[in-house]
């Protein structure tokens, strides 16, 4: 059974970093994607990040490109971990983040997306 667990959410003030973790078990990752979307109260759920397992291709969305970095453990195997290093945090980032995973390239749509964590809050004070 797969599972996604999300940790690393939390408090911090505008400017501030804070670094998400996704572990990701119950199967081997090889060939597949594994993405950061998130949702704020009120909004769709929104693409944030993907990469695909060895770390070829990497999308961003325009609203995180240059403050957002998004890697891997890089040891896609029955358990593997993906990150989502968030630096220039700004109240907009507000949201809970969910870590995604699928098989074959990255995408920015959450439909294609096959497995869910249960997320984990980020809030930025202004």
């Amino acid at each position: 059974q797969v599972q996604l667990v999300e940790s690393g959410g939390g408090l911090v003030q505008t400017g501030g970093s804070l670094r998400l973790s996704c572990g990701a078990s119950g199967q081997t990752f090889y060939g597949h994607s594994m993405a950061w979307f998130r949702q704020a109260p009120g909004k769709d759920r929104e693409f944030v990040a993907s990469i695909l397992w060895n770390e070829e291709n990497v999308i961003y969305a325009d609203s995180v490109k240059g403050r957002f970095t998004i890697s891997t453990d890089n040891s896609w195997t029955a358990i593997s971990t993906v990150y989502l290093q968030m630096n220039s945090l700004i109240p907009k980032d507000t949201a809970v983040y969910y870590c995604a995973a699928k098989y074959g390239r990255p995408t920015n749509n959450y439909n294609d997306f096959e497995y869910w964590g249960q997320g984990t809050q980020v809030t930025v004070s202004s």
